[in-house]
């Protein structure tokens, strides 16, 4: 219920701060997936590693947020406010520079550091994300007919 709760805490004041939101399209059912381990050919009846225990923590987590359900409320929320949410591909985000546009996987460097490998700009890499989803959710409203 703290969960649910918060979530809907959560989306009406966003709802009533912004008049557009945009956000990544994620499947998170896709994200929840875990790969079987692989046979090790050199002893039989064991597996190779295949972090399995780093992903259950990682799959925990993304459950317990409960993205799906907060973004249901979103959603929800938005349209009874006459607000706009709008769902961008999330592909790239975090690699595409938000000063010169250059996309690469060298532009992220570590989990939080964006140092883009064509103009130099520095960042966080949870900022440039958020830049350009913005961005990429404001051209798809445009692009949108009346």
């Amino acid at each position: 219920r703290q969960r649910l709760d918060h979530a809907h805490k959560t989306a009406l004041a966003l709802v009533r701060e912004h008049d557009f939101i945009a956000h990544e399209n994620l499947t998170i059912r896709n994200m929840l997936k875990t790969v079987a381990p692989k046979p090790d050919p050199d002893k039989p009846g064991a597996f190779l590693p295949n972090g399995a225990a780093a992903k259950t923590g990682l799959n925990r987590s993304i459950s317990d947020a409960g993205w799906g359900v907060f973004l249901t409320i979103l959603h929800a929320k938005a349209e009874s406010a006459g607000r706009e949410v709008i769902a961008v591909n999330p592909r790239n985000t975090s690699r595409r520079c938000p000063q010169c546009g250059h996309t690469s996987a060298d532009n992220r460097t570590t989990q939080a550091k964006f140092h883009c490998a064509g103009c130099g700009h520095t960042a966080h890499a949870d900022t440039v994300g958020a830049i350009n989803v913005l961005r990429a959710g404001l051209v798809r409203r445009e692009a949108q007919p009346a």
